[in-house]
């Protein structure tokens, strides 16, 4: 009988196996992930570059204040667009003055009196130098308030409209010493002189002036012979390469406006009349000139009676 001594046993592992058999399975699953992960993440670089990203809440921020209306241009919008009856000037008026402020990059602008387009001529001029005049220092002080971007002065007048002859006559008798065309108004005792305003303004060279105001629409009022007077010395004392000053007068229907655009900014310099605005240019003149115009006018006889400069003419 044969022995089992040789005989050889053959034992399976279940673990065994199965390692050998998932292990090519295994490698295979990674490969897979990889390529399915990178394929992914190409789809989402060309996705992103292809489609622009919408800008970051800082961008959108920079970007407005970048675009933001200046303060002054907002003032104006807002103040128009809540008022009633925002003007007293007609369109053409306004377009007018707006004309001539665009022919300068950066004018220097000059206005007598606050009115409905206060705002809108700082706008105008938004390059430039806007100063306004007014009787009313409570409406000075009030504007200042509400719009601290506007340079406003208040200003003392002396006269009455019930003056007027009394004053033209003086400036006549005058005008070849205090009442000259050409002077520094700081020093000058001319009875129409304003001479009390801000330093500096005599100083400047004014490109534009504006007149209206302050009130002359009875008797007690200052009236404007004042700031035409004023405004005819400012141009004719130029003192830049720049010898010409556009004047406007508004309500130039009314007597003291025409009288006293006649007698100092002169007909000839008379370029147009739109509805109720006068439109003069003034040129620059030499400090030996005694006549505000070439064609000097006398009072006429049918002038009204040369009332004293202290009378207070009619009552209101």
């Amino acid at each position: 009988m044969k022995s089992n001594a040789n005989a050889k046993l053959i034992v399976l592992h279940p673990s065994l196996h199965k390692q050998a058999s998932t292990a090519p399975a295994s490698h295979r699953m990674w490969l897979l992930f990889f390529i399915t992960f990178f394929t992914l993440a190409f789809t989402v670089t060309l996705f992103n570059s292809a489609i622009p990203s919408s800008p970051s809440a800082s961008a959108v921020s920079s970007s407005s204040a970048v675009a933001a209306l200046p303060a002054a241009v907002t003032d104006a919008l807002l103040h128009y667009a809540t008022t009633t009856n925002a003007t007293h000037m007609t369109q053409a008026e306004i377009n007018s003055i707006g004309a001539v402020l665009r022919r300068f990059p950066s004018a220097n602008f000059l206005v007598f009196g606050l009115t409905h387009e206060t705002l809108l001529f700082k706008v105008l001029n938004f390059n430039g130098h806007t100063v306004f005049l007014d009787e009313s220092e409570f409406l000075i002080s009030r504007l200042e308030q509400q719009h601290p971007g506007i340079e406003a002065y208040d200003v003392q007048f002396t006269t009455r409209v019930s003056q007027m002859w009394g004053l033209i006559k003086s400036g006549r008798d005058h005008i070849k010493t205090d009442c000259r065309p050409v002077q520094n108004l700081l020093f000058s005792e001319c009875k129409l002189a304003l001479n009390d305003l801000p330093n500096y303004i005599y100083e400047v060279d004014w490109d534009v002036i504006l007149i209206d105001g302050p009130r002359g629409y009875f008797p007690k009022a200052p009236g404007r012979m004042s700031a035409i007077f004023t405004a005819a010395v400012l141009g004719r004392s130029k003192k830049g390469s720049g010898g010409k000053t556009h004047v406007f007068v508004h309500d130039i229907d009314r007597e003291v406006e025409r009288t006293c655009s006649e007698e100092y900014l002169c007909e000839e310099n008379l370029v147009e009349t739109v509805d109720s605005l006068g439109h003069f240019v003034v040129e620059r003149m030499q400090r030996d000139s005694f006549e505000f115009c070439r064609n000097a006018t006398k009072p006429s006889s049918s002038s009204p009676s040369l009332l004293p400069l202290d009378g207070d003419g009619e009552d209101d």
